[in-house]
């Protein structure tokens, strides 16, 4: 691996953590019986380090079947490029009762 300038990369023991935050609110899902395909679609935005910065990948997963409905790369944290990848994944596979997402750092 180190021929080939290829490193792992391992993640610190505290991730992420929880600052001042407003606009945190309650997890309305926890109670929520999920009873069928685009019932909820989870989204998530994450990077993925480069020799030179960063690739951001977005990912939507069908949370009853856990198949992946949509996903795309970008090179910058643009809003537009998470909505094409909704878009898509709306177009191809309809559009979800409810779209589910984390609260980030």
């Amino acid at each position: 691996m180190r021929k080939a300038d290829v490193l792992p990369i391992y993640p610190s023991r505290t991730l992420t953590q929880r600052g001042e935050n407003k606009y945190t609110q309650p997890y309305l899902l926890r109670d929520l019986k999920i009873t069928h395909p685009n019932h909820v679609w989870q989204i998530d935005i994450t990077y993925i380090p480069m020799k030179n910065g960063f690739m951001y990948m977005t990912a939507i997963i069908d949370v009853y079947s856990r198949y992946i409905v949509g996903w795309g790369l970008s090179n910058s944290l643009d809003a537009s490029e998470s909505l094409k990848v909704i878009q898509q994944a709306v177009k191809i596979h309809g559009k979800p009762a409810i779209m589910n997402s984390d609260q980030g750092s």
